[in-house]
């Protein structure tokens, strides 16, 4: 078989089996290619739809609201546009498609439709959006002990100079109206952080609303944001968003890195004038929030990337507030430690009363990659696999959170089968190689993680790497 011919094969078989709809159109406006995940879509089968004219398939639509003959005369892409509609079947469906002009030689040859159902994750934002608006009208959801889930600067645990200084600027800025940018790695507390914010401050008795700006399309956390009408966009309802919901009060926007530069755009614009427009939407609606914005990498870092705009930044950065990483504040970990064990005692009905000295002298030498989460995790993984009887966690209930190195630990209970200077230098060549990894090999970082010198850093990775 000719590789050419292999190829063709293989292309076909990855069109034809991957979850995302594909329709090919040519500049007859003819089908030439249709997936499964198109016909499933759509309600279709494939043979009812090669070979036929869009048009005459689809009579409701003409050469205005048909994006791929539309590509076909404009010969420009329309990229990542929500479609609702019934497909054939009489089901609702959402979906997030692009389409593009195909080319050969400079001539236009055809249009390629690209879809993503997306009816699953449409379902998700308007439960969101319901549930808002119930918590904003008083119907609020409370917890199995009947309270509500709310955190204050009294749940933050710790006594480390860095998380100090973060309380105190966050305590400072709860009474002010500008806007806060919250940086800290995954697992820190940045959530935290913004409810402490919020509730230590006097507008603790108006909403907060948390929104992650991540894995949710951008048409569709438009909508979360800011609201839609009725005839906005096709299957559009009456609905305010949550700038309208969160009025008087704060609100979170979670990994504000993940929005798309054109919705930060239309952020600024906002926070700038102080009203936001429905989609679809002809009236100006003034609205008075605070914004809490939270990033997992360094604000200047994703100014630099280009994920997050210069203006954008300046705007948010009023206020700055950095949470200090796990392996930065050691010092906290009896501390948070003892918390954890109190509480999943409580959880779990146990009388966890202490934890073995060997246990923290591996804590203290463990990086934390998921910090103050991964902590927290890991005292409730091991007070499950710890027997009924006991009160003190030992090493072998921690077996399961593959949080130590099993192999580095049991040698320790091996005798030696090198020279004893050797054998030490190789156990600080992994722990180095692990910083590294979990600094994401940023030399000064890891230097500080590690409590040695930059120079010293330095020296090692040449001697152990180079």
């Amino acid at each position: 078989m000719r590789e050419k011919d292999f190829n063709y094969i293989v292309l076909q078989n990855i069109l034809h089996n991957i979850d995302i709809g594909i329709h090919v159109i040519d500049k007859n406006r003819k089908t030439v290619l249709y997936n499964k995940a198109m016909a499933k879509l759509e309600g279709l089968s494939i043979d009812q739809v090669l070979n036929k004219d869009l048009l005459e398939l689809f009579p409701s639509l003409n050469e205005e609201t048909s994006t791929l003959i539309k590509v076909l005369t404009t010969r420009e892409p329309i990229l990542e546009k929500t479609q609702i509609y019934i497909n054939f079947k009489g089901q609702n469906i959402t979906s997030l498609n692009s389409t593009i002009p195909l080319f050969y030689k400079g001539e236009i040859i055809g249009a390629m439709e690209i879809a993503k159902d997306i009816t699953y994750i449409k379902k998700l934002s308007d439960k969101l959006m319901d549930l808002q608006r119930e918590l904003k009208g008083g119907k609020e959801k409370y917890n199995s002990n009947g309270s509500i889930k709310r955190y204050t600067f009294e749940d933050i645990i710790g006594k480390n100079k860095k998380i100090v200084e973060a309380i105190e600027i966050a305590k400072r800025t709860s009474t002010s109206p500008s806007s806060v940018l919250i940086y800290g790695e995954t697992g820190t507390g940045k959530e935290l952080f913004a409810q402490s914010i919020h509730y230590d401050g006097n507008r603790r008795n108006k909403p907060f609303i948390a929104q992650n700006c991540a894995a949710i399309p951008e048409t569709l956390l438009e909508g979360i944001l800011f609201g839609t009408e009725k005839g906005g966009f096709t299957g559009a309802v009456e609905r305010e968003g949550i700038f309208e919901q969160a009025h008087g009060g704060t609100l979170l926007l979670d990994e504000i890195n993940s929005m798309s530069l054109n919705l930060q755009t239309k952020l600024l614009r906002v926070l700038q004038e102080g009203y936001i427009r429905r989609i679809g939407g002809t009236k100006d609606i003034p609205i008075d929030v605070k914004i809490i914005a939270t990033t997992n990498e360094d604000p200047l870092e994703s100014v630099k990337k280009g994920t997050i705009r210069k203006d954008l930044y300046y705007r948010l950065n009023v206020v700055y507030i950095h949470i200090p990483p796990l392996r930065e504040r050691t010092d906290d970990i009896i501390s948070l430690t003892n918390h954890f064990i109190n509480k999943y005692n409580m959880v779990l009905n146990r009388n966890i009363t202490d934890i073995d000295g060997e246990v923290l002298n591996l804590f203290f030498n463990y990086s934390w990659p998921g910090n103050v989460r991964e902590l927290e995790n890991t005292i409730e993984a091991a007070m499950n696999y710890a027997s009924m009887n006991r009160t003190v966690l030992r090493k072998e209930d921690f077996k399961s959170t593959n949080i130590f190195d099993n192999s580095r630990i049991n040698d320790f209970q091996k005798p030696l089968d090198v020279a004893l200077p050797e054998y030490l230098e190789g156990i600080e060549k992994e722990i180095i190689r692990k910083s590294l990894d979990a600094n994401d090999y940023n030399i000064s970082q890891t230097a500080k993680a590690l409590g040695i010198k930059r120079q010293t850093l330095q020296y090692k990775i040449k001697k152990y790497y180079e």
